[in-house]
């Protein structure tokens, strides 16, 4: 249907009018999207640096990035399957105003999951990470390039996976990236998380982002508590959290 702006145009150039109802509809709906935009909350966009990677250090990388086993979790008894459901129906309740569509929610909470737990790292962290960089907009793209959920940089799609950055925007393709370039960077911090988490984001160094996402991880701890995921979780496999002087 014609909106009212669109049909006063057409009324004034009646010869014209076809193409400047089509011309005020695209520009109505560019001002629509602009505003949209303004109206997101702020996020802290990633932008790792490229570097130099030991060709064993790449190897075990690409290995990460390559792994094809099955995406779905496995549990040794009821109870832990029951839990990771009402986990999984948490985690989705909570993330129903930024993300409306059920399915896509489920989808997006299970990924983050399996691939959390993959790499060695807690799915709350995950959870934090992609709230502070991305907002949960899988098609986030930063001013410095970073693509995704979790805002990976398209280099990392040459170095260690098969160059087709196109996949960044892809669910899973996005975490197995993120969570594998964020457990290496553990790793090479020593298991100190908020280095790795400055390193992550370009910024390492500077507390601004290690901070919020910090901040966010506690959120999302508070919610698994709801469900009593906090009592029967494995333990983090990276060590202790090495915070800066408050001073």
């Amino acid at each position: 249907m014609q909106s009212p702006r669109c049909a006063a145009i057409a009324a004034l150039f009646p010869r014209r009018a076809s193409g400047l109802a089509m011309l005020a509809s695209v520009l109505l709906s560019v001002l629509s999207t602009l505003a949209l935009l303004l109206a997101s909350p702020a996020v802290h966009a990633g932008a790792q640096r490229e570097e130099q990677l030991a060709d064993a250090v790449r190897g075990a990388l690409a290995a990460a990035i390559a792994d094809a086993r099955p995406t779905r979790p496995a549990f040794v008894s009821a109870g832990e399957r029951q839990t990771y459901l009402r986990w999984v129906a948490e985690m989705s309740r909570r993330l129903e105003r930024r993300i409306p569509e059920p399915l896509i929610r489920n989808e997006l909470v299970e990924t983050v999951y399996y691939e959390a737990k993959r790499a060695g790292l807690e799915p709350a962290l995950v959870l934090g990470l992609i709230q502070v960089e991305s907002n949960f907009r899988k098609y986030a793209i930063s001013t410095a390039g970073a693509r995704g959920l979790m805002q990976v940089m398209p280099f990392w799609a040459r170095t260690i996976g098969d160059g087709d950055a196109r996949k960044l925007f892809h669910l899973q393709s996005n975490l197995r990236y993120g969570c594998t370039i964020l457990r290496h960077y553990l790793d090479r911090e020593s298991g100190d998380l908020f280095l790795a988490l400055g390193r992550y984001n370009g910024s390492r160094g500077r507390a601004d982002y290690p901070n919020a996402v910090l901040a966010a991880w506690k959120r999302w701890q508070e919610a698994e508590a709801a469900v009593t995921v906090a009592n029967t979780a494995a333990p983090a496999a990276f060590p202790p959290t090495r915070l800066p002087d408050p001073s």
